[in-house]
């Protein structure tokens, strides 16, 4: 297998539903395990895998339930204990032990397999603009965003483009627009989000609290004993400077970088910088 091209495959878990991987290099026990952020797919990360596994480093990226090619929950099971179930399913039967690096949704996911589901499961985390006492208006602002088509969808692959552009104004506009259809589906003559509706509308109700609770997140990330990096967009309404500065007097041992240029999705803004910054901080970890 080359290092340009993923191997795909698909995992059952217990649960019953299916887990689409891309494995990116050759299987190394230096692996990254990347998870994407609420409303993306695993396509999200295919620049860093790339650039990963061309640096010898085993890289990992899935859909995550109710995302991408994955199964969708029939039962709107969509708490992060259930996320980090499947994560721990895959992470089985490849056998690593990786760092884990999760953007948003991912990041939460990975505070809770290691804080709670399964410690030790990972050899260290990167949080990419996701912390415990994240700006709820921030976060409410990006889930409005992605409800706001969840269920018109769009006529065509222009006006997606067009919807990006003036969510994210200060990343370039898309010209490759098939690259658009990565992250999403077709029914009929209109284009939708490649994920689950139910996954935002049930966790804005009681059925799946847990995203919004920083009581219970703080409580998680305190049982965390692995190494851990915090990268922040610096134009991030969900993880302002505030919100860093909280998580970083509480988890001081922790390391921090803040990306210029770059928003709530830091790896789409500024991947090239994103990049070189989760190398160095991998460097650390295998030295």
């Amino acid at each position: 297998m080359g290092d340009l091209y993923p191997l795909t495959k698909t995992f059952t878990t217990s649960s019953g539903l299916a887990i689409e991987v891309d494995l990116w290099g050759s299987a190394s026990e230096k692996s990254v395990l990347l998870l994407h952020g609420g409303g993306q797919t695993r396509h999200s990360w295919d620049a860093t895998a790339r650039r990963l596994a061309s640096n010898g480093i085993y890289a990992i990226t899935l859909d995550l339930r109710g995302h991408g090619r994955s199964g969708w929950s029939s039962n709107k099971q969509y708490q992060l204990g259930q996320f980090s179930e499947d994560v721990v399913h895959v992470l089985q039967e490849l056998r690593i032990h990786p760092v884990l690096v999760g953007a948003s949704l991912g990041g939460l996911v990975g505070m809770y397999l290691e804080g709670k589901v399964r410690p030790n499961s990972i050899t260290s985390l990167v949080l990419v603009d996701i912390v415990p006492n994240m700006n709820l208006t921030g976060a409410e602002k990006v889930k409005d965003f992605m409800m706001k088509y969840a269920e018109t969808g769009f006529t065509s692959l222009t006006e997606v483009a067009e919807v990006l552009a003036d969510y994210n104004p200060h990343r370039k506009k898309p010209t490759d627009l098939e690259g658009l259809k990565k992250n999403l589906r077709k029914r009929g003559d209109r284009w939708f989000w490649h994920w689950d509706p139910n996954f935002i509308s049930s966790e804005r109700t009681d059925a799946n609290p847990d995203m919004r609770n920083p009581q219970l997140l703080n409580e998680v990330c305190q049982n965390i004993e692995v190494p851990i990096l915090l990268v922040r967009g610096k134009m991030s309404d969900l993880v302002t400077s505030t919100e860093a500065q909280e998580f970083l007097k509480e988890h001081p041992q922790a390391e921090f970088v803040d990306v210029s240029g770059a928003g709530h999705m830091v790896a789409g803004d500024r991947n090239d910088v994103f990049a070189e910054e989760i190398i160095k901080f991998l460097d650390g970890v295998w030295k």
